[in-house]
């Protein structure tokens, strides 16, 4: 699985990363490390997870398209990003998509994909 495009295509493209936005964000809420960051309206911050989970899994452009280059380390930076908290955002996004009918080796793919950027963003130590 060396293209991402496979993976957009091979999870069920846009229709399933929506599924997996939706079935997300209530546990990022949820989480007590995690809500904090993010404001009680979370339905732009769904959107955007969404053109960018797109992008980045393979599918069409959206997220630059919208908003240009992602830029995600430094769209981060204003939050505390601890590898406390990269963990919990890897593991309510391994639980969105176990909910989900991705198999399984795709699902863990995904978060593999997505380990190094979580991780990437961690800018603080503090626990």
């Amino acid at each position: 699985m060396s293209s991402y495009s496979q993976i957009y295509d091979a999870i069920g493209g846009a229709e399933v990363i929506r599924d997996v936005v939706a079935r997300f964000y209530p546990k990022v809420q949820e989480h007590p490390l995690l809500a904090p960051l993010f404001p009680e309206d979370i339905n732009p911050v769904m959107e955007k997870q969404y053109l960018f989970l797109t992008q980045f899994l393979g599918g069409p452009s959206l997220y630059s398209d919208e908003y240009g280059h992602p830029m995600m380390r430094a769209r981060h930076l204003p939050f505390e990003i601890t590898p406390e908290r990269a963990e919990a955002w890897l593991s309510c996004m391994a639980a969105a998509l176990a909910e989900t009918e991705i198999p399984v080796p795709f699902q863990k793919l995904v978060i593999e994909r997505l380990s190094g950027p979580a991780n990437h963003f961690v800018n603080s130590d503090r626990s």
